[in-house]
């Protein structure tokens, strides 16, 4: 069962989610939370796996605590779930550390396999959040790909393709007939030569650059 914890400052939201995800079989609600703040103290407390997040929240929202989390609880898995599609909010919720985007209006099922899909290690992005993330991308600056990942090794591309395709370390593993650890050290080194905190964030990369089609 995955573990997960609701966090919405709106409480008939969390009423909804709980009703929702208590008709899975894969999915078990440990708790509710109206703010960063209490998840924080939740997490103090509670084991969880992954966690429903809300962005616009009082005391502490949902970028601050998603950041703070991540330092605390690195193995907590975050899928933000909110109306809001802004693209600062969409692009400071992954740059913190947040590992899947998905909006309120998703349907239950896409809702359920977004939450199996981060807590395998994957990245779900709803389709109107993916269209901000990639408009704001082609605002960037286009980097010559001879000078953007122009240090990694040939496996090293193979590894960061499959991350783009949105692939876990497990699947990335048997995709390439090696063990999980060598592809923890493959994402690691990749990371540290594109200069980029997250799996998202070099997903991005190698995609505006060219690196993988």
């Amino acid at each position: 069962m995955i573990k997960v914890l609701i966090c919405d400052d709106q409480e008939l939201v969390c009423e909804g989610l709980n009703a929702i995800l208590s008709t899975s079989t894969l999915v078990e609600v440990q708790g509710m939370c109206y703010n960063g703040l209490e998840a924080i103290d939740f997490l103090e407390k509670h084991a969880v796996d992954v966690i429903l997040m809300d962005l616009k929240m009082p005391v502490l929202n949902g970028i601050q605590a998603t950041k703070q989390i991540k330092e605390k609880f690195p193995n907590v898995h975050i899928l933000v779930l909110t109306t809001y599609d802004a693209d600062q909010w969409v692009l400071d919720a992954i740059r913190y550390g947040a590992d899947g985007y998905m909006l309120k209006d998703a349907p239950r099922e896409r809702l359920l396999q977004a939450i199996e899909e981060v807590n395998e290690g994957r990245t779900p992005v709803d389709s109107k959040v993916a269209g901000k993330i990639f408009e704001q991308i082609s605002k960037m600056p286009q980097k010559s790909p001879t000078t953007i990942g122009s240090n990694l090794t040939d496996r090293e591309k193979e590894v960061l393709m499959l991350i783009s395709h949105g692939k876990s370390n497990a699947e990335i593993a048997e995709n390439l007939y090696l063990s999980e650890g060598t592809v923890r050290n493959y994402v690691s080194s990749i990371l540290e030569k594109l200069e980029v905190t997250d799996r998202t964030q070099a997903a991005v990369i190698a995609i505006r650059s060219g690196l993988v089609d």
